[in-house]
């Protein structure tokens, strides 16, 4: 593909395999940047060559910068590098994939430049989506979603003709969840959940803040946020099911009762490559579907009572950008302290209560 792309956030999970979809498409790398996973970075720099990369951690910045003399590549340091890296590599795609609130400056900065973003990071719109949506419109930039749910609902919208605001015909948009590794618990049987068992997903590999999210159904939450502002829809056209398989990623109803769905297996290369390659579809690394394989497809609503963190996130979303943003920062927070097992796991959600009350 004649395509150039810029990925911020290449040492996560996401930037790893989008690296993986451009070896696979043969894209050029421009830039990249990191927080400051050293090793890994000064890997995907001789591989790939990029022109500029921005490392967050100024120590970190200055020892690959060290290691990396007898290259041509620019290294860059700080917030400011990141939006540097954001705003002017000069690609043709910025994958923006900086896991949390930090990612919202940077992706802005992104989104400015007019250029198409290939969306991976759900905590912008979280905490600014009418702005970042405006901006996109001001700035004609194009948002594709990576996560494979919003993936889903965009490919259901496209083969429809529609676009991000066409959504007259829309009757609601369903968001499958996998129910995490905890899908069936009782409230009182999560009380002594640790850690390690909360960061085994039984489907999908990612980071640990993301698994943590999924295992409290806050990551779902989230995602209803994202895709009221992608989608320009009320919550209250946003249904939540639960489907352990994780085969549909996700469904549009229309306003005729018809239901289009977007079925692959467990990938996230393959939402990736769509991103980068949309409209066009091209030979992935992902296994087709093979449908015989399968022995169910199975839905059920979600247990909002076990798994008070969708529910917390509804009520967000209806109250609007400013309580989102709570939202989101206390689950951060709530989320690092059970990592260090300073909370367990039920505390996570009464502490974003607790912060929302305090708003």
């Amino acid at each position: 593909m004649n395509r150039t792309i810029t990925i911020l956030g290449s040492t996560g999970s996401i930037g790893r395999q989008t690296l993986e979809v451009a070896e696979h498409l043969n894209i050029k790398v421009r830039a990249l940047t990191a927080n400051k996973s050293v090793d890994l970075l000064e890997e995907q720099i001789r591989l790939f060559k990029p022109e500029l990369v921005a490392v967050y951690d100024e120590k970190a910045a200055g020892k690959l910068n060290e290691r990396l003399r007898n290259t041509n590549v620019r290294i860059v340091s700080g917030m400011e590098g990141q939006i540097e890296a954001a705003s002017s590599s000069g690609a043709d795609i910025i994958v923006t994939a900086i896991a949390g609130q930090a990612g919202l400056e940077p992706t802005l900065a992104a989104v400015k430049t007019g250029k198409r973003i290939a969306l991976a990071n759900k905590e912008p719109l979280v905490c600014a989506g009418k702005e970042v949506m405006q901006t996109a419109l001001k700035c004609r930039a194009e948002i594709i979603p990576v996560d494979s749910e919003h993936s889903a609902i965009f490919q259901c919208l496209a083969n429809e003709n529609m676009s991000l605001k066409d959504n007259k015909n829309v009757r609601k948009i369903i968001l499958t969840a996998s129910g995490g590794p905890f899908r069936g618990m009782t409230k009182k049987e999560l009380e002594k959940i640790t850690p390690k068992q909360a960061l085994k997903h039984p489907n999908w590999n990612m980071g640990k803040k993301i698994t943590i999210d999924s295992a409290t159904l806050m990551n779902k939450g989230l995602e209803l946020i994202e895709a009221m502002h992608l989608f320009s829809i009320s919550p209250d056209q946003i249904e939540v099911l639960i489907h352990p398989e994780s085969i549909i990623h996700s469904m549009v109803e229309f306003a005729d009762g018809s239901t289009i769905a977007q079925l692959s297996n467990p990938d996230m290369r393959q939402p990736i490559q769509y991103a980068l390659t949309y409209p066009d579809r091209q030979p992935s690394l992902t296994k087709p579907l093979d449908l015989t394989e399968l022995k169910a497809l199975t839905f059920e609503k979600p247990d909002m009572e076990a798994f008070p963190c969708l529910r917390l996130a509804y009520e967000a979303a209806k109250k609007g950008t400013k309580t989102c943003a709570t939202l989101n920062q206390a689950n951060e927070e709530a989320v690092e302290l059970f990592l260090k097992n300073e909370i367990g796991f039920n505390d996570i959600p009464t502490f974003i209560e607790k912060a929302l009350k305090a708003d």
